[in-house]
């Protein structure tokens, strides 16, 4: 379904991963604090042009770079304009960027674990609308920020803080917004925690949380035009679990799960389902698919309705390390994050059949690509054992995968 563009080494390991809405720009965050900023080459302007990935003249530009936290950088997030990147660190603080420079514009001071003291350490973070954000920790609350109180000297408090799980919050999706809406931007938004789903709403705080699903949710999108007979309001919310099954949740009907599909049968029990991700309607074969990201390094599709997996591929096949970022850009490829790599991916094209017997061609046309490992080796060392112990994504299963090559048509730019 899809064949590798390109794959950029990182320096240190992948924490988070967010995707710009309208222009082709991924921004990572690690475990060293740093935070890159990536451009891909353009979208084509015209349907009949084919990109310049395509054809191996695209070229990766890194943006800027920077150490933007002292402890690792838990969450990423672009503002609902684009202009603005937000990260989140272990270092209590939450920044703002300007999302051509790199500069900041402004800092938030994460409010400690009122039953410890102790820092409390981000986990999601995500711009709702131009006047609010969203702020998810390890202590399961949830914190809401008028972006309007921001500025160069501010440090403003929540607006609100709501506690919607037991367990730290392992996803955040907000819920499209209804025809009955004046403002078009999203009020109400799903979260994971724990082995509960909960639905809280920006002016009554949370709604309700389903039953104890007895395993861990890890994930977390929706997926709308589906057929809306009988009861169904033709939108669902896909949920990633700890045991490799993605259940259904229909919307409005939060109390229990609505179907099961199991995407990984690995013996023992499955692998974890760490993202997810809607493929966009120009992209594959048609229908509602999923992309979901596995804690063993690999990816696998599932349709919606029929419910059955159609495909799979590997994001890592050395270090098996998880998925923990998934999305795809504005020109519609795939991007994978994980361990000490992101992974560009476009749609897989059928080589044309040729009948030359003289001009016989496999179709590939793929040269391997050499590029340097961005090193920072003279930088601050990664993130300490101790911290990396306490991440709560190092609980989930992992898996050696065997060794395999790569390949990769995308040159780069900035990469020292």
């Amino acid at each position: 379904m899809f064949d590798t563009v390109c794959t950029i080494p990182l320096s240190h390991e992948l924490f988070a991963q967010a995707i710009h809405s309208a222009e082709p720009i991924v921004s990572v965050g690690l475990a060293s604090g740093h935070v890159y900023t990536y451009r891909l080459p353009a979208v084509a302007s015209d349907a009949d042009e084919t990109f310049a990935s395509e054809n191996g003249f695209g070229q990766i530009e890194t943006t800027w770079k920077t150490r933007r936290h002292k402890g690792s950088c838990r969450a990423l997030g672009f503002g609902s304009d684009g202009a603005q990147l937000y990260s989140a660190g272990t270092d209590g603080i939450v920044k703002a960027a300007d999302v051509a420079t790199g500069n900041v514009t402004a800092k938030i001071a994460i409010p400690r674990d009122v039953t410890t003291g102790s820092l409390d350490h981000p986990t999601l973070i995500h711009a709702l609308s131009p006047q609010s954000l969203l702020l998810a920790t390890d202590s399961s609350a949830l914190h809401l920020y008028d972006l309007r109180d921001l500025g160069p000297k501010a440090s403003p408090k929540p607006q609100q803080t709501h506690h919607p799980h037991d367990d730290y919050i392992s996803s955040l999706m907000p819920l499209p917004p209804t025809a009955a809406s004046t403002s078009g931007y999203s009020k109400q938004w799903v979260s994971t925690g724990g082995t509960t789903l909960a639905v809280t709403d920006l002016r009554r705080g949370v709604m309700v949380r389903s039953e104890d699903q007895e395993e861990e949710l890890l994930s977390s999108t929706v997926v709308t035009g589906l057929s809306s007979r009988g009861t169904s309001v033709g939108e669902k919310v896909l949920v990633g679990g700890g045991t490799g099954v993605l259940t259904l949740w229909e919307r409005g009907i939060w109390d229990d799960q609505d179907e099961r599909i199991t995407v990984d049968r690995s013996p023992g029990g499955g692998e974890s389902l760490d993202s997810l991700a809607i493929l966009p309607e120009s992209v594959g074969p048609g229908g509602k698919i999923a992309a979901v990201g596995l804690g063993n390094g690999g990816l696998r599709f599932v349709k919606i309705g029929p419910n059955k997996v159609v495909s799979e591929l590997k994001h890592d096949e050395l270090q098996a390390e998880a998925v923990v970022g998934l999305g795809f850009d504005v020109a519609g490829r795939m991007i994978s994050g994980g361990g000490k790599m992101i992974k560009v991916w476009h749609e897989k094209v059928e080589p044309e059949q040729k009948y030359d017997e003289d001009d016989e061609d496999d179709g590939n046309g793929k040269r391997p690509h050499e590029s340097d490992s961005d090193d920072d080796s003279d930088e601050e060392q990664d993130s300490s054992e101790e911290e990396r112990a306490s991440t709560k994504r190092k609980k989930r299963k992992r898996r050696k995968g065997k060794k395999s090559g790569g390949n990769g048509i995308l040159g780069f730019s900035g990469l020292e």
